[in-house]
């Protein structure tokens, strides 16, 4: 049913491996929900170095994988109240959401990486925006590494999500999410 299991890496490991990593099983709709408000917590906890830095969160998975419901459960988490859609055919909804910036980006339409930098986004990745992905794979190369990468499976009627954390504040979010959940998943 729902579960987590978290692996913490050492910080001197290359770029390409994380820093941590950690699974969980999603039963349903309310479970994305809940890792959403997770991650809108765990976001508002690290505001000092979002602030400073900024953060980017990849999302990756098929059509349907619930991409965009994660994006949105963590927008209602941050205290939106207006409408959130996926951004496939505009490929970027801004939000100003809890003072920060939050841009939801999607690029299943790029045909070619080069296309992020022809669209003028780069500028809005930086200090006190939230970047949050979906098929950041067509982009790649362009770019950052992201602080935080989710790949979501459908499994059956609910959802798996990989986690890898590739910065220090990714990291430290994900294990406040794990911890939450594992302390919840525990309880019930």
């Amino acid at each position: 049913m729902l579960g987590t299991h978290l692996v913490h890496r050492r910080s001197l490991v290359p770029q390409s491996q994380p820093l941590a990593a950690a699974h969980f099983e999603l039963a349903d709709e309310a479970a994305t929900a809940r890792l959403g408000a997770l991650l809108a917590h765990a976001l508002q906890k690290q505001r000092a170095s979002i602030e400073a830095s900024g953060f980017v969160i990849g999302l990756s998975g098929d059509l349907g994988a619930g991409k965009t419901a994660l994006v949105r459960a963590m927008l209602r988490a941050l205290g939106e109240t207006g409408p959130v859609k996926s951004p496939t055919f505009a490929l970027l909804e801004p939000y100003v959401v809890s003072r920060l910036n939050f841009y939801h980006f999607d690029f299943y339409r790029f045909a070619d990486p080069e296309e992020f930098a022809a669209a003028g986004f780069r500028e809005l990745f930086g200090p006190g925006a939230v970047c949050a992905i979906e098929w950041p794979e067509r982009a790649r190369g362009a770019l950052p590494t992201p602080d935080l990468a989710l790949t979501l499976k459908v499994k059956g009627e609910g959802r798996g999500v990989d986690a890898a954390a590739y910065s220090a504040t990714g990291a430290a979010c994900l294990n406040e999410i794990a911890a939450a959940w594992k302390t919840r998943s525990d309880a019930g």
